[in-house]
């Protein structure tokens, strides 16, 4: 079982034995002509006398050495005779993990994910950052949450590094600095200084409060703020790449920059401030990534973005442009995208025509679902590699993300981290049977593969609701919905499911969560990693079930049912406090800080329950 599927593998007849001294000294190196003409490409021959690797490249050598070690793990000592020739569909292929909603992974859980994510030929790892790096000057602002410090991160880097994986350093640097813009000393910074009313112009049938998150570009502070952000978290990456973000710029136009923006049009001060950040980037000897949806909201500005790409490079970054000719020489494009039917190839044709370096972004859907929705994501991420494919993106990278607080663990996501591995390497190749196989042996560590087994179905378990939502499934959002007076836009419509969902559809989706707990619950994983995935899956799976609960005791409030509605009630509130014990219990296993930011819609169930009432 090899994940992902090489191009072409051919089994012979026999079995090569490896010696148990030494086993690397029956591996020889053939001359590299013979390989795949393809930085990654290689040739991998196992005979009855021996092993033998191809490639014309060290990044040739090492994917064949992660298909080789797959095969140990596969067959132990006794290796099939075969020959593989292999090279990947994308050349870059990442995973972005985001650390500002609330989770913060320990630093040996990165390098046990970069292990892991290395083992199936991903080469770049992100780490989605808002406030979450332990900026000197801005102790304030990130103390409490378990920010990343610059010594973590570079002992990361240099894991990294080994592996093969390229760490890119990831600051948003436009939108999304809601906590900054908290702050008082920044404050002044912000394109407005309170929340507004939002609702329509987001395609929601009622308003929200939106706090402010977006940087003025205009104001003469935005740019020293954002040297002192760079200059403190640049060095500690090695990579010739900075993901300056730049997405969802919400607030932009609203407040100090009005008038600028209505003189010289939103998308022109848009434009041109992310060509501000370009010249930072570019003067700090790196290459500047950035989320693509804002620009394409603009199509005619796409060429003059082009064009700001292909400016000739400064002198200190010539030799950068001859080292590493697949990457753009100053500026490429992330295009995200998280449902099934994203128009992906629709905007992909775009950044192509206008020959602007691109990748391709779809999720993991996990975000407020606790357990996943796994249909809907494994749609997303072959959309994404079709479109990819058909137009040249440079790139493939999945993201996960953690709206609405992040609650859900790292378990849930595995599957789906999986299955983006494969489609990046080879994107007609995912095969569901396969990937669960591997993630047993190689992340679950689990021989009788029911954690991987009911991990997957468990992301189905929302099917049997027979609704659909954005971002959200109501096993995710019903448990984790914020106080209707804080007029938050996540979880928005958790506490509103319960009066479209039958009793019975309800019922069943408890039943199927219920039954993959069952299975879950027989499975012996052989080592700690597996034991704590194990946990938190369940864990994650125990929340989901507290979706259904809450439903039903909706349900029976609003039909008058005073002696169920007490039953539920009480039943809930042990639940829900002996989930509370168990989630700052598992915790510290794998993630920094205290759980406090992910966990606080557990209480405000407790109160529901205690109050009888939910509006």
């Amino acid at each position: 079982m090899l994940l992902p599927r090489p191009r072409s593998l051919r089994l012979r007849a026999g079995k090569f034995i490896l010696p148990k001294r030494n086993p690397l000294a029956c591996l020889t190196i053939a001359d590299g002509r013979s390989a795949p003409n393809h930085p990654e490409g290689y040739t991998l021959t196992i005979s009855k006398s021996g092993i033998e690797i191809s490639s014309r490249e060290p990044a040739g050598w090492r994917a064949a050495m992660a298909t080789l070690r797959q095969l140990r793990r596969q067959f132990g000592r006794r290796l099939p005779c075969l020959k593989i020739r292999d090279w990947p569909d994308f050349a870059r292929r990442g995973v972005m993990l985001d650390i500002s909603r609330g989770r913060v992974p320990k630093l040996a859980t990165l390098l046990d994910v970069a292990e892991k994510l290395a083992g199936f030929k991903i080469n770049e790892l992100q780490l989605y950052t808002e406030h979450t790096f332990a900026y000197r000057k801005y102790k304030s602002i990130w103390q409490g949450c378990g920010a990343l410090t610059a010594g973590e991160i570079r002992i990361l880097d240099a894991h990294c590094r080994k592996l093969g994986i390229d760490l890119v350093p990831n600051q948003n640097s436009f939108g999304h600095l809601r906590h900054f813009l908290a702050d008082p000393r920044l404050k002044k910074l912000g394109e407005l200084a309170a929340p507004y009313e939002c609702g329509g112009d987001a395609g929601i049938d009622e308003t929200f409060l939106r706090r402010p998150t977006t940087l003025a570009p205009n104001h003469p502070g935005t740019l020293p703020f954002l040297r002192g952000l760079y200059d403190e978290l640049l060095p500690n990456f090695s990579s010739r790449i900075f993901n300056i973000g730049g997405d969802e710029t919400w607030d932009l136009g609203r407040g100090r920059s009005k008038k600028l923006c209505a003189e010289k049009g939103k998308g022109h001060v848009y434009l041109d401030f992310l060509k501000q950040l370009q010249r930072e980037v570019a003067g700090r000897n790196k290459q500047m990534m950035f989320w693509g949806d804002i620009i394409l909201n603009y199509p005619k500005l796409i060429p003059e973005l082009a064009k700001a790409g292909r400016a000739e490079l400064p002198v200190s970054q010539r030799g950068l442009k001859q080292a590493d000719p697949q990457v753009s020489p100053t500026i490429f494009a992330l295009n995200w995208g998280y449902e099934a039917d994203h128009p992906f190839e629709t905007e992909a044709a775009k950044f192509a025509k206008a020959k602007i370096p691109f990748y391709v972004c779809p999720g993991t859907s996990t975000w407020q679902t606790l357990i996943g929705r796994h249909d809907n994501a494994l749609a997303n991420l072959r959309a994404a590699a079709r479109a990819g494919r058909k137009f040249g993106a440079l790139g493939f990278l999945v993201t996960d993300w953690g709206d609405g607080g992040h609650p859900q663990p790292l378990a849930v996501s595995w599957p789906l981290f999986a299955a983006g591995a494969a489609l990046a390497w080879n994107s007609g190749s995912l095969e569901e049977e396969t990937m669960l196989a591997v993630l047993s042996r190689d992340v679950f560590e689990d021989p009788g593969g029911k954690v991987a087994k009911s991990g997957f179905k468990l992301g189905f378990a929302h099917q049997r609701l027979g609704v659909t939502a954005v971002n959200e499934t109501p096993l995710g959002t019903v448990i984790a919905a914020p106080n209707p007076a804080e007029r938050e836009l996540f979880c928005r419509n958790g506490l509103k499911w319960f009066a479209r969902i039958s009793r019975r559809n309800i019922l069943s989706a408890l039943k199927e969560i219920r039954s993959q707990r069952s299975c879950l619950h027989r499975a012996k994983p052989d080592s700690k990693s597996g034991k704590v995935l194990k946990l938190e899956l369940d864990l994650a799976a125990r929340m989901a079930e507290q979706s259904c609960r809450f439903m039903l005791w909706q349900q029976a409030v609003t039909a008058g049912k005073t002696s169920e509605v007490k039953r539920l009630a009480q039943t809930g509130r042990r639940v829900l406090r002996q989930l509370e014990k168990d989630f700052n219990r598992l915790w510290p296993m794998r993630n920094k800080a205290t759980p406090r930011h992910c966990t606080p819609f557990l209480r405000r169930r407790m109160e529901d329950y205690r109050r009888g009432d939910w509006h």
